[in-house]
């Protein structure tokens, strides 16, 4: 694994000739060595698919490319950091939410729509996540952002997870995801819009979820 975790808002990530890694713009705090950062335009391994899709959603993160032989430190705006590991499945995560992910992992961006049909277009808006998210693939490590601690939360066959819009960041896995309405739930539990929605999370896999309601 590229990333160690320095401490809950910091991650050291060790980079090796021939293995490059991608990390949201200006998210590098410090490094040593012979390391080169380059602005990525094309989105990743997603290639230019990929990028477009995130512009047409008006959802472009800025990269960079990280390559050569060092060690650099990563961190952005203060914010709780949390290492996801895959090893061939696919992690599902809104794109400002990366702060750097292997170069291994193929990048790409999906409707949400597609998963939930409309329910799935209205969980974006009511979110504040676009109706598009990104998808990572593979065998790497990912670095993502979230407010407050992360924990992490298994979904299992009969049994969903039901998580507050707020504060899903992302989640891992064979996962179908339907927005459904509860009245009355979130005055009485949630803490957030005075949308009475909640997410449901089936399948077989993980959820991500934080200890906040707060947007990054």
């Amino acid at each position: 694994m590229p990333f160690r975790e320095i401490n809950s808002k910091m991650v050291e990530a060790t980079v090796v000739p021939g293995r490059r890694m991608f990390s949201q713009r200006g998210a590098m705090l410090a490094y040593k060595g012979d390391v080169a950062f380059t602005p990525n335009s094309a989105g990743g391994q997603g290639g230019i698919g990929s990028m477009i899709g995130r512009r047409v959603a008006g959802e472009a993160t800025p990269l960079m490319t990280v390559e050569g032989s060092g060690t650099v430190w990563f961190g952005h705006g203060g914010h709780h950091i949390q290492v996801v590991s895959l090893t061939g499945d696919m992690l599902y995560v809104e794109a400002d939410r990366l702060l750097a992910f292997d170069g291994t992992l193929e990048q790409n961006t999906m409707f949400m729509g597609s998963q939930g049909g409309v329910m799935g277009m209205v969980r974006g808006q009511v979110t504040g996540q676009g109706l598009f998210t990104t998808t990572l693939r593979g065998h790497g490590a990912v670095a993502v952002m979230a407010h407050g601690g992360v924990i992490e939360l298994p979904i299992a066959p009969g049994r969903p997870v039901h998580v507050d819009p707020q504060a899903y960041v992302a989640h891992r896995g064979d996962v179908q995801n339907k927005l459904s309405t509860a009245l009355g739930w979130r005055d009485m539990v949630g803490r957030g819009s005075g949308e009475g929605f909640q997410l449901e999370l089936s399948g077989n896999g993980v959820v991500y979820v934080q200890a906040s309601e707060e947007k990054l």
